[in-house]
Formats: C-alpha cells, sequence, structure tokens
C-alpha cells in the first residue's frame, strides 16, 4: 500500500461514493487514520480511501454505496476502496443524480452525473426527487399487483416500457400508466 495521506478538512462531507469490496489490504501493522463514534475505520493513501464498516448506504452527510465482489460472504464488516477522484460533491438541492435500473438482476439503483456511467441522456433529479422514482420503479419490478389493469402479452417488457418512461422522462408514474393504457 502506497504511503499516508492527509485528507484536506471537510473533504469527505457531503460527498457521494461508490466503494468497491476489496479483500483485506495488506496494512503492515498500521494503526488507522481515523475511526468513527460508529465503529466506521478508515486508512487514506494517496489514490483513495479505504473503508473497513458494518453498515453503507446514507452516513451523515454523505452517501457511500458498497459494490460487492461477487463472492458470498458472512462478514458484517466489508472492507472498500475508492479512489479520491470517485468522492463527487452532493447536495439536497441539486439535480445530481440519475436512476440506472438492471432487468438481468430485477435491481434499480442511482448514479452521480460526474460517473463515467452517466449517458446524458436519463433525467437528473434531486436526492429526494430519485429516491421516489428508485421505489416506483423497485415495485413495477418486483410486485404484479399493479399489472392488472393492463393488457400485456410480456410482463416483463411491460415492466421495462414503464422503467424506461420513469427513467428518461420527467413524465409521472400515472401519466405513464395512463398512456400505455391508451394505446
Amino acid at each position: 500500500m502506497d504511503d499516508k495521506f492527509q485528507v484536506p478538512s471537510g473533504y469527505l462531507k457531503n460527498t457521494f461514493c461508490i466503494f468497491d469490496e476489496v479483500i483485506t489490504p495488506d496494512l503492515k501493522q498500521r494503526k488507522f487514520d481515523y475511526e468513527s463514534k460508529s465503529g466506521s475505520c478508515y486508512y487514506f493513501t494517496k489514490l483513495g480511501m479505504y473503508r473497513l464498516s458494518n453498515h453503507w448506504g446514507r452516513l451523515a452527510n454523505s452517501k457511500w454505496r458498497l459494490n460487492p465482489l461477487d463472492t458470498d460472504t458472512n462478514l458484517k464488516f466489508k472492507w472498500g476502496f475508492a479512489n479520491w477522484s470517485s468522492f463527487y460533491p452532493d447536495n439536497a438541492i441539486d439535480e445530481l443524480y440519475f436512476i440506472q435500473p438492471n432487468y438481468l438482476n430485477n435491481t434499480v439503483n442511482y448514479q452521480h452525473k460526474n460517473s463515467p456511467e452517466f449517458d446524458e441522456k436519463a433525467i437528473l433529479r434531486t436526492s429526494f426527487e430519485t429516491t421516489k422514482k428508485i421505489k416506483q420503479i423497485r415495485n413495477i419490478l418486483t410486485l404484479t399487483s399493479w399489472a392488472k389493469y393492463f393488457e400485456y402479452d410480456d410482463l416483463q417488457d411491460l415492466r421495462k416500457i414503464i422503467i424506461q418512461e420513469l427513467v428518461y422522462t420527467n413524465k409521472s408514474l400515472e401519466e405513464i400508466k395512463r398512456e400505455i393504457q391508451q394505446l
């Protein structure tokens, strides 16, 4: 691991970041650079940050998510690493987030507009609006009760049509459903 790095004061506040899960890094018995009251531990390097934690997602004033390894572990505490360039600004006012559905896994998540995945086509939303749309999309992906009012041959196709409209337009879910029923 590279040498210790001093993080500028306030640098990590109000940030969005996706950490990649890593196996335990070789720390050469180094002391943690920071330990939070909630039990998370941090190492700062010139390249980025290692974090050992049992909680990921919304924390205090930031949104830090863990991209898990493909292996299924039962460990409560997991290591994550993120390059400094992966930390993006976060606030409740600006339209910073876009929605990214995964139809193969029937999941949905959000990404920051500064991430390389942004296609410049998806609608950018505030964190509140993004959370609301994600909840609607998760219901479309996992429930079937909403579909009883539609005539369809393939439920997966219907789901995808509705979700694409939620991601790429500012239409409300009710508006989208109404338009589909009129076809």
